[in-house]
């Protein structure tokens, strides 16, 4: 007797979608660390005062190392190179949204 076949919920179906930055394409996944989500771009916009002031100390393999201005370390990690963070680069981090603001640019990063 052969069981009833499940699909799949939507919310299986997106965890389980790669990411094609890995493969050298556009990212198409907006997990923290990947591409830029239009609310989250909304919600990173409608919450000025969480952004905090950073330098960026070093970057490594998608690992940008970031001082706050009041001497905290924060390290942000993202899919593809971050134009513009070199080390010396002022930047702002958005961590309850995972965003960085490098310029007028605002990548999606997971915090670390």
């Amino acid at each position: 007797m052969s069981s009833p076949h499940r699909f799949p919920t939507p919310v299986e179906v997106k965890g389980r979608a790669a990411c094609m930055c890995a493969h050298g394409h556009s990212c198409t996944s907006v997990a923290p660390g990947h591409a830029m989500h239009l609310i989250q771009a909304r919600l990173i916009a409608a919450t000025p005062r969480e952004w905090i002031d950073a330098i960026v100390a070093s970057v490594s393999d998608g690992v940008t190392v970031l001082h706050t201005l009041d001497g905290a370390r924060v390290e942000v990690w993202s899919a593809s190179p971050i134009e513009g963070a070199r080390p010396g680069a002022p930047v702002a981090v958005h961590a309850r949204h995972h965003a960085l603001a490098v310029g007028r640019a605002r990548v999606n990063v997971a915090v670390l």
